[in-house]
């Protein structure tokens, strides 16, 4: 069933333990992964379709993990769009040139990911032909949103005050760079299911910056018409974002088949406010794996238990794994995961 139960799950059909992967789950905590960016800068590691195969196979090859997600950075597809990064150890995404107006905006393009980001695609094939079947591999984008706040900050942001100020002032130019940034990554996402990704994530990371109206007025028809594109392709379609417990009402109508929640909200509190005709992400806190076995227990039987059994549960994690965080307790967790959801329903 390993090769089976996260599709199953992402489309709410019953599984024999409930699946489990973790976003970032091939990154700094590994340390295969340390010892591979010896070799490589990070920008390099992405555009090496090779090693960034090799990356996204790491976690699968150690853990009991039911899916695999593309290593790559939600920033690649702006180079397409002629929008030039780096990204600098400890900071993040900068961006030399931010974009702020309409003059700005002009010289941008839609990015075509067959010419832009070829290296990504070739890392989707690779690793779908190395997985051979084990377990399903995601691919990912940035939502429109979390890419225009780093296009418009410059770099990473607390506050967002730049970029709500022009979503607030100059609607015209927020507009335009919006649709930009829909039809890139609605190419984007459709070139990684072509190239072999059976299922893929949109990362709206930053979206619980905003307010419900402001979300709903600017944000969510984006949201919907990349979803509404990609329905035709026929796989499993996640949404995903931090800090969005006040947004569930509008999330759930952006056409995902499963929608990702943070800690910040209980799994089973949020799976009413999204419908039971959706599945659901999550929703362990990423600090919990650094306490004791008997912590992590706790907060997985109470996360299992508000799951109650109910088709369409993914296990993971409310963000991304920490770098320090200790592999044993992410091997700990991915079995107790699977023992304690298949104990359940062989109670059932």
């Amino acid at each position: 069933m390993r090769s089976d139960r996260f599709l199953l799950a992402c489309n709410r059909k019953p599984v024999d333990a409930t699946p489990i992967w973790i976003m970032r789950q091939a990154g700094r905590y590994l340390k295969e992964y340390r010892d591979i960016r010896e070799e490589f800068d990070f920008l390099t590691l992405c555009k090496t379709p090779e090693a960034a195969a090799r990356v996204t196979l790491l976690p699968i090859e150690k853990f009991d993990l039911d899916a695999a997600i593309l290593f790559a950075d939600i920033m690649l597809p702006l180079e397409g769009m002629g929008i030039d990064f780096d990204i600098v150890e400890s900071v993040g995404p900068v961006i030399e040139k931010p974009v702020r107006t309409l003059a700005d905006l002009r010289r941008l393009r839609v990015g075509h990911p067959e010419e832009s980001v070829p290296y990504v695609l070739e890392t989707v094939r690779l690793a779908r032909q190395r997985l051979a079947g084990r377990v399903p591999l995601i691919g990912f984008a940035g939502a429109p949103f979390t890419l225009a706040s780093y296009i418009i900050e410059g770099k990473p942001s607390k506050e967002f005050i730049l970029t709500k100020r022009l979503m607030l002032t100059e609607p015209i130019t927020w507009h335009a760079l919006m649709e930009l940034l829909t039809e890139t990554v609605s190419e984007y996402l459709k070139a990684q299911i072509k190239a072999g990704a059976q299922a893929v994530q949109l990362f709206d990371s930053w979206v619980g910056a905003l307010a419900p109206k402001d979300y709903s007025e600017f944000v969510l028809p984006y949201t919907k018409r990349i979803f509404s594109v990609l329905k035709e392709c026929n796989v499993p379609r996640i949404h995903f974002g931090v800090i969005t417990a006040s947004l569930l009402e509008q999330i759930k109508e952006t056409g995902a088949d499963v929608i990702g929640v943070d800690w910040r909200i209980p799994l089973d509190q949020a799976w009413n406010v999204i419908g039971y005709d959706k599945s659901i992400q999550g929703n362990l806190d990423p600090v919990v794996l650094f306490a004791s076995h008997d912590v992590v227990q706790n907060h997985v039987e109470e996360i299992l238990r508000q799951a109650n059994n109910r088709p369409g549960h993914i296990f993971n994690l409310g963000h991304g794994i920490m770098p320090d965080t200790p592999p044993e307790n992410v091997a700990f967790l991915i079995d107790l995961v699977h023992r304690l959801s298949a104990n359940e329903r062989a109670k059932a």
